[in-house]
């Protein structure tokens, strides 16, 4: 299940690569029209006050990818869908909360955000998550990480682990319009690819 799952590039993207059935939660009637139409079973509803029959089923996997942004904080999107994708309303906890419930024993989770929000991450995650990875992505070497993944299981013990951070980009520095990506990542943005978190 993705929650927040918008047009539903994500899910499709893992149900193209795995053969899994994926479910999408979109709370934007605009998103979760297109991601019905681009083939992905989509549940119309806020994630903070899911349907009482979704709210019966569990799931081996959870992944979302929140609105980054403080909506106190720059300019506003110029739409109110693109405004409410990108400025974050509803709590990091709520979305920890609803994908712990809806998770299987033993089920994973995985999250994308941006590196900055890793405090609030790992402040938001409830008791009943473990095994909590977290691996940094940064664009070319030498960079910060800009983006995160992190990545966890329900009702796991196992201790916490940073990786080592992966390159998206080949060259030292952007070097016209044109894709320079690293093989790893030619391999998962063209090829459908495992992006693994091992080191």
């Amino acid at each position: 299940m993705e929650l927040g799952c918008g047009v539903g590039v994500a899910a499709l993207c893992l149900a193209a690569r795995t053969g899994a059935s994926v479910t999408g939660v979109e709370r934007q009637q605009a998103y979760a029209a297109l991601a019905r139409e681009n083939g992905l079973e989509v549940v119309e509803a806020d994630l903070a006050t899911l349907p009482a029959d979704l709210r019966q089923k569990q799931f081996h996997h959870v992944m979302f990818n929140p609105p980054y942004f403080d909506p106190t904080k720059g300019a506003a999107a110029p739409n109110a869908d693109r405004q409410a994708a990108r400025a974050e309303e509803t709590p990091l906890s709520t979305w920890f909360d609803v994908a712990l419930k809806r998770l299987r024993p033993k089920g994973h989770l995985t999250v994308i955000h941006r590196a900055e929000r890793l405090p609030d991450l790992l402040k938001a995650m409830p008791v009943g998550f473990g095994a909590v990875e977290v691996l940094p992505l940064q664009a070319r070497v030498g960079r910060a990480a800009h983006l995160i993944l992190l990545r966890a299981r329900k009702d796991s013990r196992t201790p916490f682990k940073l990786h080592a951070p992966k390159t998206i980009h080949a060259a030292a520095q952007h070097e016209g319009d044109h894709p320079d990506y690293t093989s790893e990542f030619e391999g998962i943005l063209q090829n459908g690819a495992a992006l693994g978190f091992a080191d």
